[in-house]
């Protein structure tokens, strides 16, 4: 499949969750096996030389493209979860999403100083979640590789927070607007 191809799969909504918000739904992607296997391959690509010992993916659709690219790259695979999700000590950094706020939880015992870290999320926009994900990470004074997403909504501060803090950013499909 090619990038149009992978692009067509995912559905747009409007005014959801609020008004004036286009949500880009990566699940319609999910449902055709070709186009997951073709997305996975691709998010994957930029790193299988990098030496990846850990993912950390950002719940939850994340947790789909990070587990089957730790499959795929050989690496261990961190849950970056919502309050109250992880049963152990946790580390949280707080962050703002374009219609809310949360914290972000990784376990104490989930990544070690020197591992080479990549972040894994199913789509970029406002950048928030990544961010908190990036200061987490950096706590762990893990080496943090680099981030990648199924998709980039280019028009918005996402890509440009990471690229701010350093962080090497790959994305297989992109979106104008928002």
């Amino acid at each position: 499949m090619n990038i149009d191809q992978l692009k067509a799969t995912i559905t747009t909504i409007p005014d959801y969750p609020k008004p004036d918000i286009n949500f880009r739904d990566v699940t319609s992607l999910l449902q055709v096996p070709e186009a997951l296997r073709e997305t996975i391959r691709l998010m994957c690509e930029p790193n299988r030389d990098s030496g990846i010992d850990k993912i950390v993916a950002i719940e939850a659709r994340g947790f789909v493209f990070g587990a089957a690219m730790a499959l795929e790259l050989g690496c261990g695979l961190v849950l970056a979860r919502k309050p109250g999700k992880l049963p152990r000590a946790t580390r949280a950094a707080a962050y703002t999403l374009e219609y809310g706020e949360n914290t972000l939880h990784i376990h104490t015992d989930a990544i070690h100083a020197g591992e080479r870290v990549l972040l894994v999320d199913d789509l970029i926009a406002t950048g928030g979640t990544a961010e908190a994900a990036v200061e987490l990470i950096k706590g762990f004074e893990a080496t943090l590789v680099g981030a990648a997403f199924a998709v980039a909504l280019v028009d918005l501060p996402g890509l440009a927070k990471l690229s701010a803090l350093s962080v090497k950013v790959h994305h297989v499909i992109e979106f104008e607007g928002d």
